[in-house]
């Protein structure tokens, strides 16, 4: 939204906002993310996946007209685009963006689609990560549906992560259990993602992405046989976390 004062450094409006909001509810933290000005110009990234739904329903309930960034690899499930299309019309979603790879950078560093088979790290990176950056380079927050359940990577996540002194990141899922994200799907009679009942808990790519077991953990089916657990578009602990970053 429009600022009415200039923005302090990324990092005490960080600290500022996790210390008033520590104990406040997801909505509580969403509405503030998106009414202050001391924010800034905010958006929202959004895989579309198997728990999207939930949050972009409340960013809906706040302003539809709130941009919506959806980076399509160009490698998703058929399935997840035709969802991104009913989900947005669904919520009255106005500005939803598709962001993609450069052509001529696709070209020359996976003419053949086939760099995920060599180098997982380099193919997020060319498919997520510098388009998302790109995308991002007019805001100054940015909205995420990340949680601590999800991975151990996420343990600590807080409501507002500093982003490399750049942008904030706003978390406003954060604490939510497994459980809060179901009643709440169920509660607002939303659509789920049709790949879940087809046992894909967790869905990204489609060469990256496998069906989870029962007992396994949900995001087991990505990146499998890896210690991969993030795309490298979020930062752990003030770094980007890419394929071996972890091992």
């Amino acid at each position: 939204m429009p600022l009415e004062a200039p923005l302090q450094a990324v990092a005490e409006r960080v600290d500022h906002l996790n210390r008033r909001y520590q104990h406040h509810a997801a909505s509580a933290v969403l509405k503030r993310a998106m009414t202050d000005p001391q924010v800034g110009r905010i958006a929202m990234v959004s895989s579309f996946g198997a728990e999207s739904v939930a949050l972009l329903h409340m960013v809906a309930v706040v302003d539809p007209t709130t941009p919506v960034l959806f980076i399509d690899t160009q490698m998703l499930f058929p399935e997840t685009l035709v969802y991104q299309q009913e989900v947005a019309a669904k919520l009255g979603l106005t500005d939803v963006r598709v962001i993609r790879a450069a052509e001529d950078e696709v070209a020359q560093e996976d003419p053949y689609g086939a760099l995920h088979l060599s180098n997982t790290d380099a193919c997020c990176d060319l498919r997520k990560t510098r388009p998302l950056e790109k995308a991002l380079s007019g805001f100054d927050a940015w909205i995420t549906g990340r949680k601590r359940f999800q991975a151990g990577s996420r343990a600590a996540l807080e409501f507002f992560e500093n982003e490399e002194d750049k942008r904030i990141k706003v978390n406003p899922l954060a604490h939510w259990e497994k459980t809060d994200v179901q009643d709440y799907l169920i509660n607002n009679r939303l659509p789920k993602h049709p790949l879940i009942a087809q046992g894909y808990p967790s869905i990204g790519c489609r060469p990256c992405t496998s069906k989870v077991k029962p007992g396994e953990d949900e995001r087991a089916g990505r990146w499998r046989g890896t210690q991969k657990e993030e795309c490298g578009i979020h930062m752990v602990d003030g770094k980007m976390v890419r394929i071996g970053a972890q091992q």
